[in-house]
């Protein structure tokens, strides 16, 4: 039995939140100077609200206008300040930034837009010594014994979910993964197990995840936060804390931590009697898992049940792999996933910001310039993946394709190099293990065609992938 949710339940929430978003920017960190055109690649004129509008919103379409205007390096300006953004295409320079000294390439301060969110002792806000401490006692959590206790708990809420769907169904596919993914990680990763908890947190979590981009702008001129969708945000947040911040008490308080399996427990007995999370940390680090793990696996699984719905003779392979329940089985479901976020990129690119000058592709860069490869054009581009409309998941088993598989410089949905997501193994088993409780009950069909749209900072199915399942014999 769990305690009430109370007021004085933890710690007093609100100053902590509300200091979250008192200045925030958008990328690079405050206080950068301007840095001159001369010294950056060529790229757009237009004011630095247009620029940032079009790689938020229309960032399918802005991209590849990029790189065949400009080339395979091109700089975008952003609010507020006009601050530089040099975004590359060439997996050369993708493998350079990648490789880049952690003390001179930041990227916690190019993932400053999530901060007023995610909280400063976030995994991807940190740089340095501290994001080194923070993932060593992250790790032990993700590492694969901890992911094979996982399993079977993410199976047990996939099967729940996918036994209430009827037979001859037709839904959008997003809304089902993303119901779906969330319990997972409200069980798995937060611990919680108690419904009438659950129903608190879902809609307070789903607010969290669901952000206008015009969100994300206002963070960056803190007189708009007082105001509107700005002020719901706030509130949402400090509601969503104080739940956090109880479930977190009332773990600190049970005799049983060591012996439960979700990763909340897990981290709470990370590390020794000198160095542990506490809760603060703990608050940061779990609103990361959600907002990196929870639409992010989302749109990746719609976007696979929506290109196994197109291709018969690909979802009956698909199925064969699921009913398996073998290690060639479990390789193919990572495939489909894999390229269901290759074809259909959640996130758009990577990002550092230098701290030093430095030579990144060739271009000698000023301090204080953020870099990254982006995302959506590494994954188009045919010299790194062969006819890359296509959807196929074999392009990732050697065995079964006869080439190579992708490198981690061409296929970078998790980022790379020390700063690759560290819940990257934990998102593909979550993946898999959901495609197996689906197509092992269900024969898929995409009942319309379907493209891109800008949610928060994820891309999602406009249309929201919709299928019609149909209850296997």
């Amino acid at each position: 039995m769990t305690a009430e949710l109370t007021d004085d339940a933890g710690i007093d929430t609100r100053p902590l939140t509300m200091k979250r978003f008192e200045g925030s920017t958008l990328i690079g960190g405050p206080n950068q100077p301007r840095i001159s055109r001369g010294a950056l690649p060529p790229g757009p004129r237009w004011p630095a609200l247009v620029q940032t509008v079009a790689l938020m919103r229309f960032r399918h379409q802005f991209h590849p206008y990029l790189h065949r205007k400009y080339g395979e390096a091109y700089t975008v300006r952003l609010i507020p300040g006009s601050r530089p953004l040099v975004l590359f295409t060439n997996p050369e320079v993708t493998k350079e930034i990648f490789a880049g000294d952690p003390a001179v390439f930041h990227a916690g301060k190019g993932n400053a837009v999530l901060g007023p969110i995610m909280g400063e002792h976030s995994l991807l806000l940190q740089d340095g010594a501290e994001h080194h401490r923070a993932r060593k006692l992250l790790m032990p959590a993700f590492l694969g014994h901890a992911l094979r206790g996982y399993q079977s708990m993410v199976a047990d809420v996939a099967a729940e979910a996918v036994g209430t769907w009827s037979d001859g169904e037709e839904f959008e596919s997003l809304d089902r993964m993303n119901a779906l993914t969330l319990d997972v990680i409200l069980r798995v990763v937060f611990g919680v197990t108690d419904e009438r908890r659950l129903t608190e947190l879902r809609p307070r979590v789903t607010a969290t995840v669901d952000i206008n981009p015009a969100i994300l702008l206002g963070w960056a001129y803190p007189r708009l936060q007082r105001f509107g969708p700005w002020r719901r945000t706030i509130d949402n947040q400090i509601e969503l804390d104080r739940q956090i911040y109880a479930e977190i008490g009332e773990r600190r308080a049970a005799t049983d931590v060591t012996d439960r399996k979700d990763v909340l427990s897990r981290l709470m007995a990370a590390g020794d009697d000198t160095d542990r999370l506490d809760d603060t940390e703990l608050r940061d680090q779990l609103v990361t898992l959600l907002l990196a793990g929870h639409e992010t696996t989302a749109s990746a699984l719609s976007w696979a049940l929506y290109e196994l719905g197109r291709d018969p003779e690909l979802l009956a392979r698909t199925q064969r792999a699921a009913d398996a329940d073998d290690p060639e089985g479990q390789a193919w479901l990572e495939a489909v996933l894999k390229e269901s976020m290759r074809l259909h990129p959640i996130i758009p690119m990577v990002v550092r910001t230098l701290q030093k000058p430095a030579r990144v592709g060739g271009h000698d860069l000023p301090a204080g310039t953020t870099v990254g490869p982006s995302i959506v054009m590494s994954h188009q581009q045919e010299r790194n993946f062969p006819d890359p409309d296509a959807f196929r998941p074999e392009r990732f088993l050697p065995k079964l394709s006869g080439a190579e598989a992708p490198s981690l410089h061409v296929w970078i949905p998790f980022g790379g190099g020390v700063r690759r997501c560290i819940g990257a193994g934990f998102s593909l088993m979550e993946g898999a293990e959901v495609l197996r409780q689906v197509l092992s009950r269900y024969d898929v069909t995409s009942v319309q065609d379907d493209v891109p749209r800008v949610r928060n900072i994820t891309s999602v199915p406009r249309k929201g992938a919709r299928i019609r399942v149909k209850r296997r014999g």
